[in-house]
Parts: structure tokens; C-alpha cells; sequence
């Protein structure tokens, strides 16, 4: 009987085997400015570890220069972790692969990772970014501020006009 090449699917899941390509090391990108993430970043800080981690400030000098390929406005709205092979997870998968590197929330990161845990991690993501979203500066007025590194520029007779920035020179403007 001949034998059949594996469908992509299949051969990606062989690619990315862990043997192949360990995780020894992850980088939490987080919200410096976001309360909740200062915690969160404080208390995982002090759990035990099976896979280190380092915490760099979402959008600073520092996570530009580590990783430039990425979109690092984006970081600031939602975790983002990335491995020390490349590997980046965002959102839900970037908590699961988190709570998978302290040594006693790994059990509970195998079971987010199963449909139905998937959708309690997608649920808790969602409900802290709804709080995040309540706790911001100038939240309680109903807007945010504009600043001009974020590339808002005011003119008094044609309003406020935004020029967003880029990465393009080796800078990034949400630092």
C-alpha cells in the first residue's frame, strides 16, 4: 500500500512539536499604565516557575527593540506573550501558556486549553478588558485623553486631528 504525505494540518501540528522547539523562556508584554495588570504582573512574578518570566512594559523602548516585528500598539490593548523562539500568544492563549509555565497552575492551564476551558479563558480575558476599559484615565468622564505621542495634534480652528505613529524609524511613539 503507498504511503500518503500528512495533510498540512497534521504537518503543522508536527512542526511546532515541542520537542523540536522548547519554551525555556517567555517575555509578558503588559499595560505599565493599567492598575490590574500591575497586580497581575506582581502575582505572577511571585509564584514558582517551571518556565521563567520576564515582564517588559507593552510599547516601551525596550519591548521595540526585543521584538520589532510586532504590532506594539496592539500590545497595550490586549496581553501578548512571546517565546523565546518567536512564538507569540495574545489574548486567552497568552494567559493559558502564562498559567502553563508556574509550577502549580499548570493542571489548570491543560484544562483551558480544552474546549470548554477555552471558553472560560476567553470569558476571563474579555471580563478584564472590560474593567481595564472602566479604569482608565479620564474613564470617568466618558473619553480618554489625547496625547500628542499618541499622534494627536490640536489646531483651534480645525479641531483635533490624529496622525497615528509608526515604528518605521527604530522608535516607536507609545513608548
Amino acid at each position: 500500500m503507498p504511503v500518503r504525505a500528512a495533510a498540512p494540518a497534521v504537518q503543522a501540528a508536527v512542526d511546532r512539536d515541542a520537542r523540536r522547539v522548547p519554551v525555556r523562556r517567555l517575555t509578558v508584554l503588559y499595560d505599565a499604565e493599567c492598575p490590574l495588570c500591575g497586580f497581575l504582573r506582581d502575582w505572577l512574578s511571585r509564584q514558582p516557575q517551571l518556565v521563567p518570566l520576564e515582564f517588559v512594559p507593552a510599547g516601551s523602548a525596550e519591548a521595540c527593540a526585543r521584538h520589532p516585528g510586532l504590532d506594539h500598539r496592539a500590545t497595550l490593548d490586549e496581553i501578548t506573550v512571546v517565546g523565546d523562539s518567536g512564538q507569540v500568544y495574545q489574548g486567552a492563549a497568552a494567559w493559558i501558556v502564562t498559567l502553563w509555565a508556574l509550577r502549580e497552575h499548570r493542571p489548570l492551564s491543560h484544562r483551558l486549553c480544552t474546549p470548554a476551558g477555552a471558553k472560560v479563558a476567553r470569558a476571563a480575558v474579555l471580563s478584564a478588558a472590560k474593567w481595564r476599559r472602566g479604569h482608565r484615565r479620564g474613564a470617568g468622564w466618558g473619553g480618554g485623553v489625547y496625547r500628542s505621542a499618541d499622534g494627536w495634534t490640536y489646531d483651534p480652528y480645525g479641531g483635533w486631528t490624529h496622525h497615528p505613529p509608526t515604528c518605521a524609524d527604530g522608535h516607536c511613539a507609545t513608548d
